[in-house]
């Protein structure tokens, strides 16, 4: 039996696409059971529809308080009884109860613990930096700051804007990820101090 994932999304979904088509073969072991979302209208939800996956959406200005947003989007989750969740280009910061009842991986695309936060490539290329990249995470309570899984380098080159680099990054990004959420749904993980053991 194929291992129940979750994505949340805010934008295109094109890493929710390449977990989509990863899943289709069933040696990789993961099925995408739901996908989630902060906003309606977006191309990531879209995706979910045409390959006929249940979607849901949670927004913060639907709820008093981001503690009971983090409350509702916990339940939301908790329906679809996922193995794993999957941060996938999704913008708002998980609440504890959300933390505390499933394992979940962001991707980030820097070389963590350099430029956390949502202007990563900007910020790298403000820097000066020769190489960036992008991570693959555990997410804890903090911004970018849980246990890193993988991480792949990309070389800044002469003459990169935010947009070129960010596409070289989105292209490894997506593999990267892929490779790493269908290691952990498979096998599942230790977690030893921060450092994370995949058998």
């Amino acid at each position: 039996m194929p291992h129940p994932v979750v994505v949340l999304v805010s934008g295109t979904g094109s890493n929710l696409q390449a977990l989509i088509d990863a899943a289709a073969d069933p040696l990789y072991g993961v099925q995408v059971v739901a996908v989630g979302a902060d906003r309606d209208g977006i191309l990531g939800l879209e995706r979910a529809e045409r390959h006929c996956i249940p979607t849901f959406v949670c927004r913060v200005a639907d709820h008093p308080d981001r503690s009971a947003w983090d409350a509702a989007l916990a339940t939301e989750i908790a329906a679809h009884e996922p193995d794993l969740v999957v941060s996938a280009g999704f913008m708002k910061i998980l609440g504890e109860r959300v933390l505390a009842a499933h394992t979940v991986v962001n991707t980030h695309p820097a070389l963590l613990p350099a430029f956390p936060g949502a202007h990563a490539v900007a910020d790298a290329l403000a820097y000066g930096v020769r190489v960036t990249g992008c991570t693959a995470h555990l997410v804890d309570s903090g911004v970018d700051t849980g246990p890193i899984l993988a991480q792949v380098a990309v070389p800044v080159e002469d003459g990169d804007t935010e947009e070129s680099l960010h596409e070289r990054i989105k292209s490894v990004e997506r593999p990267m990820l892929v490779d790493v959420v269908g290691r952990l749904a498979r096998h599942g993980h230790t977690l030893t101090d921060r450092k994370v053991t995949i058998p």
